[in-house]
C-alpha cells in the first residue's frame, strides 16, 4: 500500500475514532436500543423506514447530547483521569468544531424524527435540552443534577412506543418510569466508583455527597422501587403494555438479582461491590427491555 494512502486510512481511522469518543458511541447505541425496545412494545408489525429513522435521530440526539456535554466540561475533563484522553481536552478537536458537529446531530436528530412525528422529536429535543443546558451545569453545584439527568436518561425507552403510536399515554409513562428509576443505583453506584476523580472535577453526584450508609441505603430504596414499577404490567392496567405470569416472574428474578447488589454495597461499602452494581444495573436494564419485547411477540 503506498505511503500516502496508509496515511490517509490513518487518518481516517483517528477522525473516526474521535468522532466515537465525542458522541459516546457504545453509550448512544446502549441508548438506541432502549428506544428500539420501546417501539417494538408498540407495534404489532415493523414499519422499517420508521425505524430506520429512529436509530438515525436517536443515535444523532443522544451523540449531540454528549458533544455538548463535552463542549461545555472541557477543562473539567482534564482534571480526571477517565475523561483527560478525550478528543476536546486532549486538543484533537477544536471546542468550536465540536459545538458545530453537536449542532449538525442536532439538526439531523430533529429532522429524522419529525419525519415520524411532532411528538418524538419534541421529547427528544427537550431530552438534548435538559441534558446540555441543565444536567450538565448542575453537576457542580448540587448532588440533586442526577435527579434532573434521570430525565432525559428515562426518555429513549418510552421514544420508541411515541414514535410508533404517536401517542403519550399510560403504557410510555410506565416506560418512562422504568428507566427514571432505575438511573439512581446505576449513576450513584458509578458515583461511589468515581468518587475521587468527581470531587477532583467539583462534580456533586451522590446523594450525601459521601460514600456512606446514606449514599448505600437510597440506592437500595431507588433499587427496590425501578423493580416494583417494572412488574406494573403484569397487574394488568397499563393500557396495551401487559406482561405474562411467567415473563413476570423473570422480571422479578432479575429485580432479586439488582436488589442483592445494592444491599451489598450497603453492607460492603467497598469499590467493589459498587462495580458489581454497575454490572448488575446494565444486566437489570437489558434484561427487563428483553423480556418485555420477547413476552409480547413469543408468548403472549
Amino acid at each position: 500500500m503506498p505511503q500516502n494512502d496508509t496515511l490517509t486510512l490513518a487518518n481516517f481511522q483517528l477522525i473516526l475514532s474521535d468522532f466515537s469518543q465525542l458522541t459516546k458511541f457504545r453509550l448512544s447505541v446502549t441508548v438506541v436500543i432502549s428506544s428500539i425496545a420501546g417501539y417494538f412494545l408498540a407495534v404489532e408489525t415493523i414499519d422499517y423506514p420508521t425505524l430506520f429513522l429512529l436509530i438515525v435521530g436517536g443515535y444523532a440526539m443522544v451523540g449531540a447530547s454528549n458533544t455538548f456535554n463535552q463542549v461545555f466540561e472541557k477543562d473539567l475533563d482534564k482534571l480526571m483521569l477517565r475523561t483527560q484522553n478525550r478528543p476536546i481536552p486532549k486538543g484533537r478537536i477544536n471546542p468550536n468544531s465540536a459545538l458545530f458537529i453537536g449542532v449538525i446531530l442536532t439538526l439531523i436528530g430533529v429532522g429524522a424524527l419529525y419525519v415520524i412525528n411532532l411528538k418524538t422529536a419534541f421529547f427528544a429535543s427537550l431530552s438534548i435540552f435538559i441534558y446540555a443546558c441543565l444536567y450538565t451545569p448542575l453537576k457542580q453545584k448540587t448532588s440533586l443534577s442526577v435527579f434532573v439527568g434521570a430525565f432525559p436518561g428515562a426518555i429513549p425507552f418510552m421514544l420508541g412506543w411515541v414514535a410508533a403510536t404517536n401517542e403519550f399515554g399510560i403504557e410510555p409513562g410506565v416506560l418512562f418510569m422504568i428507566q427514571f428509576f432505575w438511573q439512581f443505583p446505576h449513576f450513584w453506584a458509578i458515583g461511589w466508583l468515581m468518587h475521587d476523580q468527581y470531587q477532583a472535577a467539583g462534580f456533586k453526584m451522590l446523594p450525601s455527597g459521601a460514600r456512606d450508609h446514606s449514599t448505600a441505603f437510597q440506592t437500595v430504596f431507588y433499587t427496590l422501587w425501578t423493580v416494583v414499577i417494572s412488574l406494573l404490567p403484569a397487574f394488568h392496567n397499563t393500557g396495551a403494555l401487559f406482561l405474562s405470569l411467567s415473563s413476570a416472574i423473570l422480571v422479578g428474578l432479575l429485580g432479586l438479582f439488582f436488589l442483592f447488589y445494592a444491599i451489598r454495597l450497603m453492607f460492603l461499602k467497598t469499590d467493589q461491590a459498587a462495580r458489581f452494581l454497575i454490572r448488575a444495573s446494565i444486566i437489570y436494564i437489558t434484561g427487563v427491555q428483553l423480556v418485555y419485547v420477547l413476552d409480547k411477540f413469543l408468548i403472549q
